[in-house]
């Protein structure tokens, strides 16, 4: 934590007490100067060896020394170092929308689409920071909030593992509830430091069909209440379903999904394949469930430099049977 991890200083102000430091070396250095000085005007040298106690060498600075040492750790401590560390959002609500419309039950990513789906968002659930409020979404033809906002996983999981697929598409409509359950949740949880960050995690493979509210508007409305979204284009160009004995080609709509991401804030990634896939939600995890902030790294200056300054009196008792 100490040297070349620091990354600034709260008050850095106090580096001026180094001038002072200074002097102190300054005059420590005069001092000793002018006290050899002193000795050499002593004539009779000899008898100046018989009553002069015998002195010790270059180590006798080592206690003064270790002092300016310990003055300049806790100069470092008082200007308030800090670090960028990883900690945990632990106000922070996401919102998954998975797309359980009839494409997802193409084979092209195996074993089906909605299954890879499901073994890898239940992988994102249980990755994820512990103390992220975390809800899900179903839609097809309409959208449904089947979790709210919790920290309880297990539910979250059930839900993921009871998706049943139905017709159409409303993306729109999904982005819509996922914004209104957050800012439910937010006035319930907001306090003195406002609304929780939010963030709408978004899987789907295949064009809007329906809605009430279109996909652009929503991710505008998103940007907006500054809630981005992180799209997930899942499948491939292949990809075919069988409907009613016909087969129906289902490619995924990269560009869409692209538009939604940059709309809101948010970014795109795109997903082929089951393990493409969970690495995507595991780099959202990282993302969602951690900020970089400045931490107080003051507290190992502090000690090192009190420590510093007991060994410098120590020494100095030890050897010169008084304080430098």
């Amino acid at each position: 934590m100490l040297g070349l991890s620091l990354s600034g200083f709260t008050a850095p102000w106090w580096f001026t007490l180094v001038v002072g430091i200074g002097l102190l070396v300054a005059g420590y250095l005069w001092v000793q100067r002018r006290r050899r000085r002193n000795t050499l005007r002593f004539t009779n040298l000899e008898l100046l060896e018989k009553v002069a106690p015998k002195r010790a060498g270059w180590y006798r600075h080592a206690p003064a020394a270790l002092l300016g040492v310990a003055l300049l750790l806790l100069t470092v401590s008082l200007a308030g170092p800090t670090v960028r560390e990883r900690v945990p959002r632990n106000r922070a609500v996401v919102m998954m929308a998975v797309d359980v419309s009839l494409s997802m039950k193409a084979t092209d990513v195996q074993p089906t689409r909605l299954a890879a789906a499901q073994s890898a968002a239940k992988s994102f659930v249980e990755g994820l920071t512990p103390g992220v409020n975390l809800g899900l979404v179903a839609f097809a033809g309409t959208a449904t909030v089947l979790v709210s906002p919790t920290t309880d996983r297990e539910s979250v999981k059930q839900a993921i593992d009871s998706l049943r697929l139905a017709e159409s598409t409303a993306t729109g409509d999904a982005i819509v509830a996922c914004l209104r359950t957050i800012e439910s949740f937010g006035k319930l949880l907001g306090g003195a430091d406002g609304a929780p960050p939010a963030r709408i995690v978004l899987m789907t493979d295949g064009k809007e069909m329906t809605g009430t509210t279109s996909s652009t508007v929503a991710a505008k409305d998103a940007a907006k209440a500054k809630v981005p979204i992180s799209s997930i284009s899942f499948g491939t160009e292949q990809g075919t379903v069988d409907i009613e004995g016909k087969t129906v080609r289902v490619p995924v709509d990269d560009e869409a999904m692209k538009e939604i991401a940059e709309l809101s804030g948010g970014e795109f990634h795109k997903a082929a394949t089951a393990e493409q896939l969970r690495k995507v939600y595991d780099t959202l995890g990282e993302q969602i469930g951690y900020e970089n902030k400045q931490v107080d790294a003051s507290r190992p200056w502090l000690a090192l430099g009190t420590l510093a300054a007991l060994v410098a009196v120590a020494g100095a008792l030890l050897l010169g049977q008084r304080i430098p």
